[in-house]
């Protein structure tokens, strides 16, 4: 019997990967304890798993014996949306309680996951340290970054995958890989046969979308109309299109959208503008939210109505004038769609504080993706059961992970160093 601890544990994603290597292997296993701090997380897994895990990890110290740890601590101090303080942050620390249970308890193996930005944070040097006091503890040690999009989800989700033997050295055949950069390049590469190395066919976004969802994803039918006005009325052209303020490309703003009020052509035109040329590098090398003077615009916007133009703007709210200068009011949140993904390419990375306002383009419907499609985007199968409550769901997936590429590490580590896990492993000896 190969027992294991899920710590940090969500809702359980690294767990059902771990249960679907030790099925496929024929290896009996038991889930001797899960942790887990999110009350309405614990409520998903219960449902999932018939047990509700214990709460924060500073409060167990009793643990029943085990052979194997499995933990996706938290990621918000390495992570490159957060504020990336590591181990000056509290939060950080918790890594150290799976130090300190590894440590006490000596299990023959662990897998860790997390965000690609802890291998870079603090110019590498967080990372080195976790390495070095994981082997300190006596394990062999092993990491590889890869993406989702190449183990049969259509997502852009590169994470790091650690693991460690005790007394014993992985032998992993999966090398890192950070596949596609963004959905452009995937549909750049499907035809290339680097994207077929792995075994899992290859997925877009169309493949995981329900044919029918309720009504309630849909778009507003103002969202919709101003949206339709955008694109001349052809909806498909949304694919791949980001709402968003502070940056131009492939996207719509809200004073083209006419979101806070309708604008001018010529209001539009100024803002167009000041999104365009107030980061290049002549106007000085200050963050995103850089504000130009007056003077400053005029070199690249100065047509004669220029002041009644920016007036309009400042009254809309589409423009802030900070004591002689400005910049544009980003209020991307405020769209109930923020990115419209490509259902012919892969998704962008799941985030839980917008996975709810990811759109879709499909069966003639503007719509907001559903929970069970953020689901099948990390690759929990369809018996996954849901949280009853969309906005809790939709934040779980977004932190969750991707079921496939658990599975696919954990059997390349137990196909490679399995007997050392196996030869130590107290429990398999005992039933044997």
């Amino acid at each position: 019997m190969m027992r294991f601890v899920d710590l940090f544990a969500g809702v359980g994603g690294i767990r059902l990967g771990f249960e679907q290597t030790m099925q496929e292997l024929g290896i009996p296993h038991q889930c001797v304890l899960s942790s887990e701090i999110d009350k309405f997380a614990q409520e998903t897994y219960a449902l999932n798993f018939g047990e509700m895990p214990q709460g924060d990890i500073y409060g167990i110290r009793q643990f029943p014996e085990f052979d194997f740890l499995l933990a996706g601590f938290p990621c918000q101090p390495f992570s490159y949306a957060g504020k990336q303080q590591g181990f000056g942050d509290t939060r950080g620390t918790l890594f150290f309680e799976v130090e300190r249970i590894l440590r006490e308890h000596q299990p023959k193996g662990f897998l860790l996951e997390n965000v690609r930005g802890l291998t870079t944070h603090d110019k590498g040097r967080t990372f080195k340290t976790i390495l070095q006091h994981l082997e300190a503890l006596g394990y062999g040690v092993e990491y590889l970054l890869l993406n989702g999009s190449s183990f049969g989800i259509p997502q852009n989700r590169v994470r790091v995958y650690i693991v460690g033997v005790y007394q014993g050295k992985p032998r992993l055949s999966l090398q890192s890989d950070l596949g596609a950069a963004d959905s452009h390049k995937f549909k750049d590469k499907l035809t290339q046969s680097s994207l077929f190395d792995s075994h899992y066919p290859l997925q877009v976004v169309r493949n995981i979308l329900e044919p029918n969802p309720d009504r309630k994803y849909d778009c507003s039918e103002d969202f919709t109309t101003r949206l339709l006005r955008m694109v001349d009325g052809k909806a498909e052209n949304l694919h791949g299109i980001r709402m968003i303020d502070h940056r131009n490309g492939n996207s719509i703003h809200s004073w083209e959208l006419g979101i806070k009020g309708e604008c001018s052509d010529d209001e539009i035109a100024f803002m167009n503008a000041l999104i365009a040329n107030r980061r290049k590098k002549h106007f000085g090398t200050e963050q995103d939210g850089k504000k130009l003077t007056l003077d400053q615009i005029k070199t690249f916007f100065n047509p004669p109505n220029l002041h009644s133009i920016m007036r309009g703007l400042l009254d809309k709210g589409y423009l802030k004038d900070h004591g002689g200068k400005f910049n544009p009011v980003a209020g991307n949140m405020s769209f109930e769609v923020f990115k419209f993904l490509d259902p012919d390419s892969i998704s962008i990375t799941l985030v839980s504080s917008d996975a709810h306002k990811l759109g879709i383009v499909h069966n003639g419907r503007i719509r907001r993706i559903t929970p069970r499609e953020c689901a099948r985007l990390q690759g929990f199968p369809d018996s996954f059961i849901l949280h009853p409550q969309d906005t809790n769901a939709y934040r779980q997936f977004g932190n969750s992970v991707s079921v496939p590429v658990i599975k696919e590490v954990l059997l390349d580590l137990f196909r490679g160093a399995g007997h050392q896990i196996n030869r130590q492993t107290k429990s398999l000896s005992q039933a044997a």
